[in-house]
């Protein structure tokens, strides 16, 4: 079963009724969905499909010339194309006449492979595309190649694209489609634990409570969420250890650049070198307070649900589960999970506000979001803000997301009013999320101030 893209295959449907040469292309990081996206837009238009393997020149040259082949009616064994111009030069004829779609699976494959795949590719293409009805579809799982040698500037194949897509996780509310038998807070807690990856997401079973699907699809070290970690480095990067160190240190807390040296014990441009690729692939993002254009206060937290779950709980409980002590293991992770969610919570708070940006429904329209960390000047103190939202340079949205089982209180509406004070906006708005509700004298103390709007977890699940 095909879930979400509306979008992209909105759009690539509408590339391909123009009847004319185009040329998407398709990239994200492994797992994503990427050909399944594909898989569901050819259906049934006349497609010749290749997918490039880690192999040399011959062998791909050998796997095009047989999708050629079968997509011909082709009988027997396929022959080889004498180069891959003869082949590529033999799609674009077959496009003069007629639609054709024409698919290149892990493209930095075959372009690693045989280096003169690309510009081979250009020449062709300047040569065929006013007289021809090629669809013309490059897709690829190595970030950094397909954004500097397909999208690059110098790349053979720059200014050449119709259009691109980057193909990213699912959010909150796009992940909850695969699943119809997880209560609202324990998809949540899914969504928290593989975030919205598909091949992750069809790791887990709804008809199994949370925590068997995190005894059986994480902590079994038979399943195939246990290993993915590092296997998914071991594919991406080289020296997979020196990676695996530097999301160890974020996950235990090192956030910055100089204490993720200190604690790996490598030079920081080396560390650098790496967090760059992992913010390439997605598993590490970069922070500063919002509003802080300045770098000194760059922190590095790990974006990827599965990577930041896995690294928060799977290497401190390594030992129990190696020696099948499965629901020790579980206990240890059950008793942090509160604490873990927080910050999912946050995420989930954040998507359903620039929901409400797009449906027209916030206080007014923002056109940045973010949290903000920084010194109280009064209590001369650090304190943190969840999320700002800037709408102008008068107007900004401020809020405050609890994930505990108690009812949020007024105090924590007097800090959020206060914390909002420390900026200079006019008008604010303010925001409290919470998992289970607001306590009489909170409702009442928000209905007095007049620019507080209560949401509970609840009421995000309905607008969503």
């Amino acid at each position: 079963m095909f879930i979400g893209r509306e979008k992209e295959l909105k759009k690539l449907n509408a590339l391909y009724n123009t009847d004319v040469f185009q040329f998407p292309v398709i990239y994200g990081r492994r797992r994503v969905g990427k050909t399944a996206l594909i898989n569901e837009f050819v259906g049934d238009k006349d497609a010749i499909c290749f997918t490039g393997i880690e192999s040399t020149s011959i062998q791909n040259l050998d796997n095009l010339s047989g999708a050629i082949h079968r997509y011909v009616g082709g009988l027997g064994t396929a022959p080889i194309y004498p180069s891959f111009q003869a082949a590529l030069e033999a799609i674009f004829e077959l496009s003069v006449e007629k639609r054709l779609i024409f698919v290149i699976d892990e493209y930095p494959y075959v372009a690693k492979a045989y280096k003169a795949f690309s510009s081979i590719l250009q020449k062709l293409i300047d040569k065929y595309k006013d007289n021809c009805k090629l669809y013309l579809i490059l897709c690829g799982s190595s970030m950094s190649f397909m954004e500097e040698q397909v999208l690059g500037y110098k790349s053979p194949l720059y200014g050449r694209r119709t259009a691109q897509f980057k193909i990213l996780p699912f959010d909150f509310s796009e992940s909850r489609k695969y699943f119809s038998g997880f209560s609202d807070e324990d998809m949540a807690i899914i969504y928290g634990i593989v975030g919205g990856t598909p091949q992750y997401l069809l790791q887990m079973n709804d008809s199994l409570s949370v925590e068997d699907n995190i005894k059986e699809n994480i902590l079994d070290p038979n399943s195939y969420l246990f290993e993915e970690p590092g296997n998914l480095l071991k594919q991406e990067v080289q020296k997979a250890a020196l990676y695996n160190a530097i999301i160890s240190a974020v996950a235990s807390g090192s956030t910055k650049l100089s204490e993720i040296s200190t604690k790996v014990g490598e030079e920081t441009s080396a560390c650098a070198a790496c967090l760059k690729k992992l913010l390439a692939l997605g598993i590490i993002k970069k922070e500063v307070p919002f509003g802080d254009s300045g770098t000194k206060k760059t922190i590095y937290a790990i974006d990827d649900n599965l990577f930041r779950f896995w690294y928060r709980f799977i290497p401190k409980n390594l030992s129990l589960v190696q020696n099948d002590m499965i629901d020790v293991a579980y206990n240890s992770i059950a008793s942090g999970m509160g604490t873990y969610m927080g910050a999912v919570f946050e995420e989930i708070c954040k998507q359903y506000l620039w929901h409400l940006n797009r449906m027209g429904k916030a206080p007014a329209t923002f056109i940045s979001l973010g949290r903000w960390w920084g010194n109280d000047p009064k209590e001369k103190k650090q304190v943190e803000i969840d999320i700002i939202a800037e709408c102008d340079k008068d107007t900004a949205i401020f809020g405050e997301c609890k994930w505990n089982n108690e009812s949020v209180d007024i105090s924590v509406l007097n800090t959020l009013v206060y914390r909002s004070g420390l900026f200079s906006y006019k008008n604010v708005h303010l925001y409290l999320f919470a998992k289970s509700g607001f306590t009489n004298g909170c409702v009442e103390r928000a209905e007095e101030l007049g620019n507080v709007t209560l949401v509970t977890f609840d009421n995000i699940i309905q607008d969503l």
